[in-house]
């Protein structure tokens, strides 16, 4: 069998399991979900949909918090010192799940949304803030439905090593959607929403206490031990 596997650190290789992904404990507190809007407008429609969403976490028994990006600086315009930098990251941190929603503005997402994003680095120290993490994404349109930020959302959610449930939201002419009191109306697009985030919080359920080993990676495992066989054999000559 080694000789099918000439290039590969046998000794390395992780040979996958049911037994592996049984824990012996499972975590008993809510599960915690971080929201992401992408418009600083005094009337956000992805806003009111994101506070709908968090309504609905609530409800599914997750603790929901949602990040304000209003006065968050231009990536790079400003140390990660400035306050709603370390609010961002820390929120991140200590999410294990997230809700992202953004208009659709030219064709993509906003310039608001993707600073957002862009604030928070693939690895902090040791610890990678997004990666294992459950993902669901939502988009408003101001005219006819489009499915343009939803599909950007989960490329950028593949690329934070995120896990991003099936289902997803799409809420055209959203304007037409929310009350005078800032209230999404009954319709297939509220029970869409109320589909995601039932099924957000499952996956989340499912994944939180299994993610490290799931995003365990064999080439992320060969490296340092790459490293560790060189110093070793430096300190022998």
């Amino acid at each position: 069998m080694q000789d099918d596997l000439p290039n590969a650190d046998l000794q390395l290789l992780d040979l996958p399991t049911a037994d592996k992904l049984t824990i012996e404990s499972a975590s008993t507190h809510a599960p915690r979900i971080l929201l992401l809007y992408g418009s600083t407008r005094e009337k956000s429609f992805s806003h009111l949909m994101t506070e709908e969403a968090a309504r609905l976490l609530q409800h599914f028994g997750a603790e929901a918090r949602i990040f304000d990006p209003r006065g968050l600086p231009l990536p790079d315009d400003a140390p990660d010192s400035h306050p709603k930098v370390q609010e961002l990251r820390e929120l991140m941190q200590w999410s294990e799940g997230q809700v992202w929603c953004s208009p659709e503005r030219h064709g993509a997402m906003t310039a608001v949304f993707k600073a957002q994003i862009d604030w928070v680095p693939l690895a902090m120290g040791a610890v990678r803030p997004t990666q294992g993490k459950t993902l669901a994404v939502m988009q408003v349109c101001g005219g006819s439905q489009s499915f343009n930020v939803v599909n950007q959302l989960r490329v950028l959610g593949r690329w934070m090593r995120m896990f991003t449930i099936p289902n997803q939201s799409s809420v055209p002419k959203a304007f037409m959607e929310f009350d005078t009191e800032g209230r999404m109306k009954p319709s297939s697009f509220y029970d869409r929403l109320v589909d995601v985030m039932e099924e957000l919080v499952k996956f989340t359920l499912l994944l939180r206490d299994r993610s490290d080993y799931l995003v365990d990676r064999y080439s992320e495992r060969k490296e340092p031990a790459e490293e560790l066989s060189k110093r070793i054999n430096q300190r022998a000559i």
